[in-house]
């Protein structure tokens, strides 16, 4: 199957303060039955302090936040990496920090947190990957341990698969994970450079990519998502670029990023006519000498391209969402 992805807009704005309309390094989105779309703000360690997660919607409303920051309480977040929602539409949010689960509502009050550090059965270190089956089931990437976890929706361990190493099967840092709607889970093997695909009850069944730049290659793949069609996307995190294949995972296609000014940025611009100057003057889409025409300087100087592409989000409408942790942004596309 071949398909074709339009860029649709961007949505994001960096925001250096401690709360507000706007982004600080982005390192996941999720979005509500109602099509809100949450934003996990992880910050840099500087401003630890601002981590929250922020909503807004297509229209680029700024809808509120929520989180306290930094800390070890009930509201607050260590290193929060990944979010999901439930069928209950409870948003849980993965913390490879505090080594937990903390569950929220749809309008940001807390509800329960669930998990304790350790490396035996049910015991989490380093979370960071979530995603729930249709019975409320949840599957949790345990990066450390180099495992995956099934957890009943009451947070009790169901079965777990996986050890440390490069055969199928094996696990070096499982980040992201996610399941199709046949109910099989694929896994973004990041040291592997690989994604897996597994059943429901663990057991192997394909691996998608390998180690290079080329296409159907890959360099630390931070997250996974399928659509409805079984097409699966990878955010190829170490090439700046994120890559689609078929259900058979062979190749369909790649993306580099093609973002404009956000509202949020163009509103900027237009109260600071001296900053958008600087930019109209700026080289956005320079001209790179050989020796920085690799994916890092390329996307780290051409403002449209994916900078840190984390996290890739597929909404009920098959738009795909990608989140840019080092741009603070995200980019979205359509399928036609």
């Amino acid at each position: 199957m071949t398909i074709s992805l339009d860029y649709s807009k961007t949505i994001g704005v960096v925001n250096n303060g401690f709360n507000g309309r706007g982004f600080a390094n982005p390192y996941d989105l999720s979005i509500s039955r109602d099509e809100r779309i949450f934003v996990l703000n992880r910050c840099d360690p500087a401003r630890f302090t601002a981590i929250r997660v922020g909503i807004c919607n297509l229209d680029e409303e700024y809808l509120g936040e929520f989180g306290k920051g930094f800390g070890t309480g009930d509201e607050n977040f260590g290193l929060p990496s990944a979010m999901a929602f439930d069928h209950q539409d409870n948003l849980h949010i993965t913390d490879e920090y505090l080594n937990r689960i903390t569950v929220w509502d749809s309008h940001g009050n807390f509800v329960r947190k669930w998990g304790n550090p350790g490396n035996g059965d049910g015991e989490l270190n380093g979370p960071s990957g979530i995603t729930f089956d249709g019975e409320g089931n949840s599957y949790v990437s345990d990066q450390n341990n180099n495992r995956v976890q099934k957890f009943s929706s009451d947070g009790e361990m169901i079965l777990q698969w996986g050890t440390f190493g490069q055969n199928p099967g094996q696990f070096n840092l499982p980040w992201r994970i996610t399941l199709d709607f046949s109910g099989n889970v694929y896994v973004a093997d990041w040291r592997n450079d690989r994604v897996q695909k597994f059943s429901g009850n663990g057991e192997y069944l394909a691996t998608i990519g390998k180690s290079g730049t080329g296409d159907g290659e890959l360099n630390r793949p931070s997250d996974v998502a399928v659509d409805k069609d079984g097409n699966v996307y990878i955010s190829d995190w170490g090439n700046q670029r994120v890559q689609v294949f078929d259900r058979n995972g062979c190749f369909i296609l790649k993306l580099r990023g093609e973002a404009t000014l956000s509202q949020w940025a163009r509103e900027f611009f237009d109260a600071n006519p001296d900053e958008d100057e600087t930019r109209n003057n700026a080289a956005l889409i320079p001209n790179l000498p050989e020796r920085l025409r690799n994916p890092d300087d390329e996307s780290s100087q051409t403002e449209p391209y994916f900078w840190g592409p984390v996290a890739v989000t597929i909404d009920q409408e098959g738009r795909l969402y990608v989140t840019e942790h080092n741009r603070h942004r995200f980019q979205i596309y359509c399928r036609v």
